[in-house]
């Protein structure tokens, strides 16, 4: 199989411009493809989803929760886990991925301030906290926020 061949399933590409309703030797007039009497065989039927009166079922079941959409998914990492790296590495975004600390960066990665460092690095992340920032140049090494 290449492109040259590609083709839609059967019956997914439908075209919606048939005209209805004009006589009997168009194989689709009378009643148009509507049936006999009824509420949906009248104009003016019902939207999608309405049942009658009754509470429709996307009314009934609970809504809960709130997704907001300008919130940021940082993936967050801790001082001591950059002891992996050896003494003098650059860390950046590519160098954890490479390593496996972070497998999707997500919006970014952030450093946080818990436990120790040991190394001498160069860190160039989304964010740094003050506590990390602070283990980090203590231990001789450069925070650069990108």
């Amino acid at each position: 199989m290449d492109l040259s061949t590609l083709k839609p399933a059967d019956g997914a590409v439908t075209r919606d411009d048939f005209r209805r309703g004009r006589g009997h030797g168009s194989g689709n007039g009378k009643t148009a493809g509507k049936g006999h009497k009824g509420q949906k065989a009248r104009s003016g039927a019902p939207r999608l989803g309405f049942e009658g009166g009754q509470m429709p079922l996307f009314r009934r079941i609970p809504k809960r929760g709130f997704t907001c959409r300008n919130s940021k998914n940082i993936v967050a990492l801790n001082v001591s886990d950059l002891n992996r790296f050896e003494d003098g590495a650059d860390v950046t975004v590519a160098a954890l991925i490479e390593i496996g600390l972070v497998k999707n960066p997500r919006d970014g990665v952030k450093i946080l301030g818990n436990g120790e460092l040991t190394k001498k690095l160069n860190v160039s992340v989304n964010a740094v906290s003050k506590t990390a920032e602070e283990k980090i140049t203590a231990a001789g090494g450069k925070v650069e926020v990108i």
